[in-house]
């Protein structure tokens, strides 16, 4: 297990790996006419497994960041796979050919971040694949503790979408989410437990796009 992670199993979403080929329950959110957030709870079963495992054998590094020009330390800690590696864990890879085959692009890289309290975070942003394509779309599985996933419009401060993703949720934002809305995972005062989330990004344009 990563230093400083007080996992608990959620006690709910116990038992062997198992993705939601249907996509039942699958909602999408419509944030304007050009970008929208597909939701879909319990997306992937038996995550507690999943969780446990990436937290045991993934390499975790805590990377370094530049906040008002200085440089600090990201308050998450990350690890990273391609779907071409052989270290890739078979699930993630399972992930990414059903996304990929859902939304006809290739998913072939998954960054996957831990929050190991209520004190870690992230920022408010835009994925950075932004700055070399075009409308990249990004799919985020989340295990563990549930956390706020706010969504506001770049350039504003009035938060206008929330969702509480834990336990398998799947969550996945397309259009020009990345270019024209921000998101964020909050600090939390109250007590929470860990949290993870694979995140699912294609280094490639989607059909009929191009890079920037």
């Amino acid at each position: 297990m990563a230093e400083g992670v007080l996992w608990q199993p959620s006690l709910v979403d116990g038992g062997e790996p198992s993705i939601d080929v249907s996509y039942d329950g699958l909602r999408r959110l419509t944030l304007d006419d050009r970008s929208w957030v597909d939701y879909c709870p319990g997306w992937l079963s038996g995550s507690d497994a999943v969780f446990e495992s990436l937290a045991s054998s993934a390499r975790w590094q805590q990377r370094t960041v530049t906040m008002w020009d200085k440089q600090v330390l990201e308050p998450r800690l990350t690890a990273g796979w391609s779907t071409e590696s052989e270290l890739a864990p078979p699930l993630l890879n399972e992930m990414c050919g059903l996304l990929s085959q859902r939304y006809d692009i290739c998913f072939d890289s998954v960054w996957v971040n831990l929050y190991r309290d209520g004190q870690d975070s992230v920022a408010w942003h835009g994925d950075r694949h932004r700055l070399t394509m075009t409308r990249p779309m990004v799919a985020t599985v989340s295990l563990g503790a549930r956390r706020k996933f706010q969504l506001r419009r770049r350039g504003s401060t009035t938060i206008e979408h929330a969702l509480m993703p834990g336990v398998g949720d799947l969550v996945v934002m397309g259009g020009e989410c990345q270019n024209e809305w921000e998101h964020t995972v909050p600090k939390t005062a109250r007590a929470v437990g860990a949290r993870m989330s694979i995140t699912i990004r294609h280094s490639k344009p989607a059909y009929g796009e191009t890079w920037l």
